[in-house]
């Protein structure tokens, strides 16, 4: 009988053709400690999820299947996206005790894993893995990326600073995690609301080392509008309170307009014309628009299509 409990690791992968031969072998080495030392079942797994890459990252994948038993994956028809890859290696790991989640490009400290599972040892449901620092950030992911948890946190919405997708889970909040329904996922907003008992494990976050990033400046601010949209209500609120704000200042120009035709300083009215048409014309829109990605929601979560699609699985296909 194994002794431990069983792992699951997923991990999403878009075009990491590059990156493949370098993680497969150091994240084997990892689960390969972790199995010496009685921690995790020697059935074990590196679930890769592979979101629909136009490289070799599937044939990589399989080919390292062959010759490395920790080597599984699945193969998605299509790219969905970094999000739903990160369900759809949950959804299929249902036999595992225990899931940890991380990128495949190193970046996060894999060493972490095992004081993760650790602190899953000592009762802990949720395992957080936080960057203890951005210095290897350029200056404006430094500085956007603290604005965007301000940003989450004034909007009401519950995240972990510097918590990417990095983190472990037990059976039950895996469960559960996947109760949520909704199609615009964002997790690091929807794992905090599952509950139980979690903690946080810091580590300093590494350099790619191969590649490039898959999440460049619009996918990030995509990303940060799913996030705000998806668990707060406040910019509608906010447009409750532009109309107030709006309907206050023209009370004030109409009071002076009046004070200024009783001295008979009342100009022809086009620079206070085209200020109000510009200021009104611009809140609305601003309003429109934030009407709609609500809209837009909710017209897509009433479709029910399915997340994902798999076309090669390798993982429950044992």
């Amino acid at each position: 009988m194994p002794i431990g409990k069983k792992l699951v690791v997923v991990i999403p992968a878009y075009n990491e053709e590059e990156m493949l031969p370098v993680t497969i072998p150091a994240m084997s080495e990892v689960l390969d400690r972790m199995v010496s030392a009685g921690k995790i079942s020697s059935s074990s797994k590196l679930l890769f999820v592979d979101d629909g890459s136009t490289d070799k990252t599937w044939p990589l994948i399989e080919q390292y299947r062959q010759i490395n038993a920790f080597v599984s994956g699945i193969s998605f028809s299509k790219n969905y996206g970094h999000q739903n890859a990160l369900l759809a290696g949950l959804k299929v790991s249902k036999d595992a005790d225990v899931v940890i989640t991380i990128d495949a490009d190193l970046q996060d400290d894999i060493n972490a894993m095992e004081e993760m599972l650790d602190r899953y040892l000592e009762g802990y449901d949720v395992v957080y893995g936080v960057r203890n620092s951005r210095e290897t950030d350029t200056f404006f992911k430094r500085n956007s990326a603290l604005f965007f948890y301000k940003l989450m946190d004034k909007m009401g919405t519950k995240t972990i600073q510097n918590h990417a997708d990095f983190r472990l889970m037990s059976r039950r909040s895996v469960d559960a995690l996947l109760e949520y329904p909704e199609r615009n996922v964002f997790l690091r907003g929807i794992v905090p609301q599952v509950g139980f008992k979690s903690i946080n494990v810091y580590y300093a976050r590494n350099e790619r080392q191969s590649g490039t990033s898959k999440y460049p400046l619009g996918k990030m601010i995509k990303f940060a509008l799913d996030g705000i949209t998806s668990f707060s209500t406040t910019p509608l609120r906010m447009i409750v309170w532009l109309g107030v704000a709006t309907l206050a200042i023209s009370v004030i120009l109409i009071v002076n307009t009046f004070i200024q035709h009783l001295h008979g300083n009342t100009s022809k009215g086009w620079p206070s014309l085209m200020i109000s048409i510009w200021f009104l014309g611009g809140s609305q829109l601003i309003s429109a628009g934030i009407l709609g990605e609500y809209l837009g929601k909710v017209f897509f979560e009433v479709k029910q299509r399915p997340r994902f699609n798999i076309a090669e699985d390798s993982y429950t296909d044992k």
